[in-house]
């Protein structure tokens, strides 16, 4: 969702694919249990101390910027989200996955247990609520899951199911399972295929988008 102007508080909301397949079950399993702020349209560089008008004006280009409207492309909208970090934090976390890119031949598995570097005064530590892990094509797996988190709603997320569409699907937890598919016709005349993985840190906001592959075996 996106505010339309920076004057008047008026909220332009769209649902994702995801979320209209949920709300089409009409079972109650479309509900909202958390949101996030981000502020991607903000070029933090244009902040002037020096402005000849005073301090009133420093951020005065800043807040004349245009806002986005709402779009429902995970990969171009709200990748810089805002977070509470602790005061005296002196270096921004970031996840380190233990890969910067992933290749899977068919079938095979991998457990990814993401740490934050850089955070809570550590050279590295795991986040207590977990991490949240969005697959941009599920169809390039056979199973995606998290686990370590057992919130009622966690627990949702993570058995929610597609109908094999090319939709992204997020799963939380400390540890974030997957296993590459069977299904030789996504392959066409292709031996690989491609999508992005991107994981955030629940508490910290750090966030990573690595690059995974999927090459049939044949």
């Amino acid at each position: 969702m996106a505010y339309l102007n920076n004057s008047v508080v008026t909220v332009d909301a769209i649902l994702t694919t995801k979320g209209r397949e949920l709300l089409a079950k009409s079972d109650g399993s479309f509900r909202i249990t958390q949101f996030a702020l981000a502020d991607d349209e903000i070029d933090y560089t244009l902040y002037n101390p020096t402005h000849p008008s005073g301090s009133a004006y420093y951020g005065e280009a800043i807040n004349s910027m245009p806002l986005l409207e709402a779009f429902p492309q995970e990969t171009q909208i709200m990748k810089y989200k805002l977070t509470t970090l602790p005061r005296g934090t002196s270096k921004i976390p970031v996840l380190n996955l233990g890969y910067s890119s992933i290749t899977l031949k068919q079938g095979s598995s991998l457990a990814i247990t993401p740490q934050t570097l850089n955070y809570l005064g550590g050279n590295q530590t795991y986040e207590n609520t977990g991490y949240t892990a969005t697959i941009s094509d599920v169809r390039l797996l056979n199973s995606f899951n998290g686990v370590g988190i057992n919130t009622p709603a966690v627990q949702a997320l993570n058995t929610t199911t597609t109908l094999g569409t090319n939709v992204s699907k997020t799963v939380i937890g400390t540890t974030i399972n997957l296993t590459a598919t069977t299904v030789n016709t996504l392959f066409s005349t292709n031996t690989q295929i491609q999508a992005t993985l991107t994981v955030v840190g629940n508490d910290s906001g750090a966030r990573v988008t690595i690059p995974i592959t999927v090459t049939q075996v044949k």
